[in-house]
């Protein structure tokens, strides 16, 4: 029953508008990273729309190959081939390699974030 659940909210999540998950996949076409890509609507800069990523992950077997920046790169170049202005990304973690991953990705830390999250 649960792998019904799993697959509906999948399903779900892959026919919101302006969505788009990227999996990138080792050399044994077994899932190795993954990204989601958010390209939202615009009142400002031309009405052009702006674009997040989240859920970046790879699997720690496959850290450090390539494959993280894959498909982060490969969701950025969607972004601006959807004519969005601005790609944006947050990170929770402290670490500083995640930081240099996301910096050789081309992104610059140069705004400051905040969040609000429902209390339980």
């Amino acid at each position: 029953m649960r792998h019904i659940w799993r697959t509906a909210l999948y399903a779900r999540m892959l026919s919101h508008p302006g969505m788009t998950i990227f999996l990138g996949l080792d050399e044994t076409g077994s899932p190795a990273s993954t990204a989601t890509l958010i390209v939202i609507p615009n009142l400002t800069r031309s009405m052009r729309p702006y674009a997040l990523i989240e859920n970046v992950v790879s699997l720690e077997t496959h850290r450090g190959r390539g494959f993280g920046k894959a498909v982060v790169t490969y969701a950025i170049d969607a972004a601006w081939q959807a004519g969005c202005y601005k790609v944006m990304l947050l990170t929770g973690s402290n670490r500083p390699a995640v930081h240099r991953f996301y910096e050789a990705c081309g992104f610059v830390q140069n705004k400051t974030g905040f969040q609000i999250r429902r209390s339980a």
